[in-house]
Formats: structure tokens, C-alpha cells, sequence
């Protein structure tokens, strides 16, 4: 795949967007396709301007759209922005996410409960959600094993998770990258247990 010309096209769709949820979406899969391209400093740029843009839509967004503070997070924590990353988390946390009924709004608090280092209620968050029928399980599993700090555990899980990206026929934006094996690697890493993955055209190389 052309990263590159992947990434003009979804800045061309930034452009052409008319809601800030649209452009976050555009400017998501730009930051996405950058970090492929190997372009660090200007994938960062993006994937800012994705949380930015996100994060402003929520005041348009039904009290139950936790895609958007999901976004924010994770965009941030790809961009490298620890600091931004906190605050989006707690602003996250601050929306009810932590009592919310479902399986993305427990999502939320999990990611975001990891990202302040509040691990025993992070893994309670991921525990809430390993059963269901309607999240992930594999997902679920490595939220719950990065904040317990299993290494042996966290590997299968995150294997898991980029095998099923790998079977998809379809990406956010039409941009494949496994996205959230990213940011669970980078989670694990500051507890250091992130797993040493096998080449996938679906990471940055």
C-alpha cells in the first residue's frame, strides 16, 4: 500500500468534512497512514488534530457515544502525548464511563483508567466486560492483563488481537492498521511487558 498517498487522501477528506466528528475520522486515518509511512513528527500532527476534533464533537454526540473519548485517548496515546493523553482520560472519566451499561463505555474506562496508572480499577473495568457476548474477548483480555502486569497471558491475548485484525476485509477508514494492538503495545511497554510480535503488513515496520 501506498501509506503516502493514503495519507493525501485522508487529508483531503479533512478538508472536504463537514462535522468535527468527520474530520476527526479523516484526520485519524491520515495520522494512522503517516505512522506506516514511517513519517513520526507528522503522523503526530494528525493524530492530534484527530483527538482535537473528536473531543469537540462530543457536545453533538448522544451521552452514550464512547466512541469519541476512545478516539481521543487513543489518538493521543499514538501520537506519543502522554500528558495530553492523562487529561483526555480523565475528561473520559468524567463523563460516566466508568458506570456506564455498555460494553464500549466499560472500554473507555479500562483504556483510560491504564493510561493514569489506576490499575486495579482498570482491571476491574476490563473484568466487567471479558464475559460478554458483545465485546472482544480477546481485547478484553489484554486490558485486563496489562493492568495485572501478566506477561505470559498478555502476549496470547495480544496475538489474538492482532490475528483478528488480520482476518478483516474491512478498517476504520478504509486504512489497515491494527490501531489498537498499538496502544495496548504501548500500555504494556510502560509496565514493561510489551510482546515482541511477528512482522505484519498491518504494523509499522
Amino acid at each position: 500500500m501506498d501509506w503516502r498517498e493514503t495519507a493525501d487522501h485522508q487529508r483531503a477528506r479533512f478538508d472536504e468534512a463537514t462535522t468535527d466528528v468527520l474530520r476527526g475520522n479523516a484526520a485519524y486515518g491520515a495520522g494512522l497512514a503517516l505512522l506506516m509511512a514511517g513519517e513520526a513528527a507528522e503522523a503526530q500532527v494528525w493524530l492530534a488534530r484527530a483527538a482535537e476534533r473528536w473531543r469537540a464533537s462530543w457536545n453533538d454526540a448522544t451521552p452514550t457515544s464512547w466512541g469519541r473519548p476512545i478516539g481521543v485517548v487513543k489518538a493521543l496515546m499514538l501520537a506519543g502525548d502522554d500528558a495530553a493523553a492523562a487529561d483526555a482520560s480523565e475528561w473520559a472519566l468524567s463523563l460516566g464511563c466508568e458506570v456506564a451499561e455498555s460494553p464500549i463505555g466499560r472500554y473507555a474506562a479500562a483504556l483510560a483508567l491504564l493510561v493514569l496508572g489506576r490499575d486495579a480499577d482498570a482491571r476491574h473495568a476490563a473484568n466487567a466486560i471479558r464475559e460478554r457476548d458483545d465485546f472482544p474477548r480477546d481485547v478484553a483480555d489484554a486490558l485486563a492483563f496489562i493492568a495485572a502486569a501478566d506477561v505470559v497471558a498478555y502476549i496470547e491475548a495480544i496475538e489474538s488481537v492482532l490475528e483478528s485484525f488480520e482476518s478483516r476485509d474491512r478498517y476504520l477508514e478504509d486504512v489497515a492498521v491494527a490501531d489498537t494492538v498499538l496502544v495496548l503495545q504501548r500500555l504494556a511497554e510502560r509496565r514493561g511487558i510489551a510482546a515482541e510480535l511477528p512482522d505484519s503488513p498491518l504494523l509499522p515496520a
